[in-house]
C-alpha cells in the first residue's frame, strides 16, 4: 500500500537548512581549534590555521545569513502556546513514543530550539565582528574585544550543545530526517506528531481540491 504523503519542506527550504547545517559544522571545528588548544589540529581540516582563521568569520556572516532567510520564514510558526508548555512538561512521555498536547507545525522543544538558535546567533554576529581582524577589531578597546571573545566562546558552546540534542531528537523521531532530506513525511507521522499541523495541512488539501473542481 503507497504510503499518504504531506510536504513538510520545499527544496529551497532544504537547501537553506543543509547550507547552514554545513556551515555550523565548520565553524565549530574551527571555533574549537581557537578556544582549546587540544583542538588546534582540527585547523587541518582547512589546510592551514592561517587559512583556518581567515574563513572561520566568512563562513560565519554566510551562516547567519543563511539562519536570517530560516528566520523570515518560520517565525510566525514558533510562538509558544499552551499546549507547547504541555508538551515540554511531558517530555519524557514524548521520549517514550507518546505524544502531548495538539501540537502544531513545530512542539515546544523545537520552538525552545528555534530562539536559543536565535539568541545564539546574534551574540555570535556582534561579538565575532567585534573581534574580527584586521577590520573591525582595531575600532574597539582590547577589554571590549576580550569580552567580546568571552560571549562569543559560550554563545558557541551553548549553540553545539543544543545542536546536539537538535540532531539527537531528529534520529529519535523516526520520519523527521526524511522530512529534511526529501521534504515529506507520511501522514501518520503528520498525525501522530503534529495534529494540529495535520489538520491544517488536510483543510489546506481539501480546500484546493474544492477549488480545483470545475
Amino acid at each position: 500500500m503507497k504510503e499518504k504523503l504531506i510536504q513538510r519542506y520545499t527544496r529551497p527550504e532544504r537547501i537553506n537548512h543543509w547550507v547552514v547545517a554545513l556551515c555550523f559544522v565548520l565553524l565549530a571545528i574551527s571555533g574549537l581549534a581557537f578556544f582549546y588548544p587540544a583542538f588546534f589540529w582540527l585547523t587541518g581540516v582547512f589546510g592551514t590555521p592561517q587559512l583556518a582563521r581567515m574563513v572561520h568569520p566568512i563562513i560565519g556572516v554566510v551562516m547567519f545569513l543563511g539562519f536570517a532567510r530560516q528566520f523570515l520564514r518560520y517565525w510566525r510558526h514558533n510562538f509558544f502556546s499552551g499546549d507547547d508548555f504541555k508538551w515540554m512538561m511531558s517530555v519524557w512521555k514524548v521520549l517514550n513514543g507518546h505524544e502531548v498536547g495538539d501540537t502544531g507545525k513545530y512542539n515546544g522543544g523545537q520552538k525552545g530550539m528555534f530562539w536559543l538558535m536565535t539568541a545564539c546567533m546574534l551574540v555570535l554576529v556582534v561579538t565575532g565582528i567585534i573581534a574580527w581582524r584586521p577590520y573591525f577589531a582595531p575600532h574597539f578597546p582590547i577589554p571590549v574585544i576580550r569580552l567580546a571573545l568571552l560571549a562569543h566562546a559560550w554563545a558557541a558552546t551553548v549553540l553545539i550543545a543544543g545542536i546536539i540534542v537538535h540532531v539527537y531528537a531528529a534520529i529519535w523521531i523516526k520520519g523527521t530526517i526524511r522530512a529534511m532530506v526529501e521534504g515529506v513525511v507520511t501522514q501518520a507521522w503528520a498525525k501522530k506528531h503534529h495534529p494540529k499541523w495535520y489538520r491544517e495541512m488536510l483543510a489546506k488539501s481539501q480546500q484546493q481540491s474544492g477549488s480545483d473542481k470545475p
